[in-house]
């Protein structure tokens, strides 16, 4: 199975465009932004537990007596 001539300078062609265009990736593609890695509601959630269990434990160390 031989390439013809015309398939294969085809290819070549193809192949030199891409590599005239390595490297210059144009502004709008590349993602900019502040993209945080856990949603709102996520971190909502968090800051609930958080605050919740030490409020939780403030109430139970009162509640007790002081440290004992």
């Amino acid at each position: 199975m031989t390439t013809s001539r015309r398939l294969a300078d085809k290819k070549s062609a193809k192949f030199q465009k891409n590599i005239t265009k390595r490297g210059s990736v144009p502004e709008t593609t590349v993602k900019k932004g502040n993209d945080y890695p856990v949603g709102p509601i996520v971190l909502g959630f968090f800051i609930f537990v958080v605050i919740g269990s030490s409020l939780f434990q403030i109430i139970r160390t009162a509640t007790s007596g002081g440290m004992a």
